[in-house]
């Protein structure tokens, strides 16, 4: 079935509902790479009204993706809840945008609405809304997850301590994780992207980060971002694991590019369960995704970029994930050209992301040759941050000297929770006063006196 709109006497005409989603969607890079993006403003703004009209049950009914050719559709469909839908299944997607910019869309409701919303819905919402929509709904909205502390609660904002580095240098990569540490990073997760992929190697780095949150009794949790299949091979080794790590898709042709499938990343989950780490709960996969992997693969049927990222925030939805994080900047300009078009990314991914149940993060991210710079960041940062932000990265110098990208840094995530009030997880902050790093007062976040014997404390065991 076709859709037209018209506008100042000309129709536009639209061949299907995957064609009328893909020239809705703001412009950018990839989607104009893929050919799939409007050709003119007036085509774009004819897109989106004639999608305001679509009731939103017509995406129970035609999938942007064969159901016979997808196991990710297969799983949007058939995991679909037709109870939690019943609140909004009347109405269209500009009646729903009105709906969560009201009073009946809090934080309760949102949260039962969760399970009946398809991610093709919550991409078509995203697509007419403008960024301050994208805060408003996004910071109405908490998922809260468990593992060793707890992460999402309102108020807070965790970080990702990520300690890279260009030769898994162990004295390196503890010097970073002491930085971070001392500025109160580290509380959603310590997390090393491996420069070797070697089983060896991995379980090197899981053990020297187990050694560390239990020296210094951390309430945090550990991950070495390597594929699921090496996590089960060192679980199966005896390694102490804390969170499973894996880069997924919305498409099962772009989880294919990477090695994987459903049935796979439920092998990752059950090993993971089945060493029962969890302390506070046992949320404990890591998702990483990012819009343009799809295309990529050459991989998308078509379907524009920011609707196949949230089609992956269903697959991560369905393995009770602790972290999902939209490395939004990181695939290069090709997909998305310059900040502007990174900051509406990012929104979108963590807008998404949480109107579906999953615990959204962002690594507030550009490569080198994107038209970008660190102001774009600042305000991507403040904005998340407004929204209610799961968690972002902390590296030093917001520079990544292993993967060569800039991110944020320790300092960035003081700015944020300065500036908005905003804390750790409860348990970490407990960690921090303790150690005397980092308190609250009547006049916010504080510097402790602990630092200095902290730090020499670090130096003595690294030598």
């Amino acid at each position: 079935m076709s859709f037209s709109h018209t506008i100042g006497g000309m129709t536009w005409h639209f061949d299907s509902l995957r064609d009328l989603m893909a020239k809705a969607s703001p412009a950018r890079s990839g989607d104009f790479l893929a050919e799939v993006a409007a050709t003119s403003d007036a085509q774009r703004a004819a897109a989106q009204m004639a999608l305001a009209n679509v009731p939103l049950k017509r995406f129970l009914v035609e999938a942007l993706i064969p159901y016979e050719q997808d196991e990710v559709t297969r799983l949007i469909i058939d995991s679909h809840d037709p109870a939690a839908f019943a609140p909004v299944s009347h109405l269209t997607v500009g009646g729903f945008r009105d709906w969560l910019l009201g009073d009946a869309a809090t934080e309760t409701s949102l949260r039962a609405l969760a399970p009946g919303l398809t991610p093709e819905m919550a991409a078509a919402v995203s697509k007419i809304m403008r960024l301050q929509d994208l805060v408003l709904v996004a910071q109405k909205i908490r998922v809260v997850t468990r593992f060793r502390n707890t992460v999402g609660l309102r108020g807070r904002m965790s970080t990702r301590l990520q300690p890279n580095h260009p030769t898994d240098d162990p004295a390196g990569i503890a010097a970073s994780v002491l930085d971070g540490l001392l500025y109160g990073n580290g509380d959603a997760m310590i997390g090393i992207n491996p420069a070797t992929d070697s089983i060896s190697a991995i379980s090197e780095l899981l053990k020297m980060l187990d050694g560390v949150i239990q020296h210094y009794e951390i309430p945090t949790q550990s991950c070495v971002l390597t594929h699921v299949t090496s996590s089960v091979a060192a679980i199966e080794r005896g390694v102490p694991l804390d969170l499973v790590f894996q880069s997924i898709a919305g498409t099962q042709a772009a989880n294919s590019s990477f090695g994987i499938n459903l049935e796979i990343l439920r092998e990752g989950y059950e090993a993971g369960l089945s060493l029962n780490r969890g302390t506070r709960g046992n949320n404990l996969m890591y998702f990483e995704t990012g819009q343009g992997s799809a295309l990529s693969a050459n991989a998308h049927h078509g379907v524009d970029q920011q609707t196949c990222e949230t089609r992956a925030y269903a697959v991560a939805r369905h393995f009770n994930p602790f972290l999902v994080n939209t490395v939004v900047g990181f695939i290069g300009p090709e997909y998305l050209y310059n900040g502007k078009q990174i900051i509406r990314a990012g929104l979108e991914d963590h807008f998404c992301g949480k109107l579906l149940g999953v615990p959204m993060g962002c690594d507030i991210c550009y490569t080198n040759h994107a038209e970008a710079d660190q102001d774009d960041m600042d305000n991507l940062l403040t904005l998340l941050g407004v929204a209610g932000i799961n968690f972002i990265m902390g590296i030093p110098g917001s520079d990544d000297v292993m993967l060569n990208y800039q991110t944020t840094s320790f300092h960035d995530a003081l700015y944020a929770r300065k500036t908005l009030g905003l804390r750790t997880a409860p348990e970490f902050e407990a960690w921090l006063a303790r150690k005397n790093i980092l308190h609250y007062d009547d006049n916010g976040l504080r510097l402790g006196q602990g630092v200095p014997q902290l730090f020499h404390q670090a130096l003595a065991r690294l030598s």
